[in-house]
């Protein structure tokens, strides 16, 4: 539980910058190749989870380009290790966070921030003081189901970083790796329990803070 709630929030919280960059480039701006960016953005939700851990590996992996050069230039390594579960979740989960994020900047009225900017704002304080707090309720929905996400991530996990006991076993993974021995039924079970809750929580979480930000964006 620990490990899994480690990697989900180093996850969540790495990717939540970007998440909330390529959410911004999306919604406002009109360039070539948006269309193509976008799908890239939402591919690993409709690829095979197994086929993102495997892309993971190929390209992160000790033997990899970019991995490679992460390793033998920065030291950094993530096959086989707890931050490449926490890289193969934040993967998964971006395109949930950065869909939630959009669509809160679709919903902003640009008038708000017209008048602001007519008031004598400057982009910087336009964005921080108009936009920012009406795309709040979006980031924490997009952040929270990014972290649920992460939670029960299990295929590109175990492809990129396999099933190791104490360094990338997640809950989901402990669960897979209980139901393939006799008598491990009573410990997935368990464990199942705690995944339900967990996830349940989370976006239970996220719905009842978005709509108290919500209403005080509102008044």
């Amino acid at each position: 539980m620990r490990l899994s709630v480690r990697v989900a929030l180093w996850a969540t919280l790495a990717s939540l910058p970007v998440g909330i960059a390529v959410a911004f480039v999306l919604a406002r701006t009109r360039f070539p190749g948006k269309t193509l960016v976008d799908g890239l953005v939402h591919l690993p939700l409709v690829l095979p989870p197994v086929v993102t851990g495997y892309l993971l590996l190929v390209l992160f992996g000790r033997q990899g380009p970019i991995g490679a050069f992460l390793a033998d230039e920065l030291g950094v390594v993530f096959a086989f290790r707890w931050t490449g579960a926490a890289f193969a979740s934040a993967v998964m989960g971006f395109p949930l966070l950065v869909r939630a994020i959009r669509l809160s900047i679709e919903a902003i009225d640009r008038r708000l921030e017209a008048a602001a900017a007519t008031l004598g704002a400057r982009p910087a304080a336009v964005f921080l003081t108009v936009t920012l707090p009406l795309m709040l309720p979006g980031i924490l929905a997009g952040t929270i189901l990014a972290f649920a996400r992460s939670l029960g991530e299990f295929g590109a996990t175990i492809t990129f970083v396999s099933n190791i006991p104490g360094e990338t076993q997640t809950l989901p993974t402990a669960i897979y790796a209980f139901t393939q021995v006799p008598d491990g039924d009573a410990a997935a079970m368990r464990l199942t329990i705690v995944a339900i809750i967990l996830s349940l929580a989370a976006l239970l979480a996220a719905e009842w803070t978005a709509r108290r930000i919500g209403r005080r964006v509102a008044g």
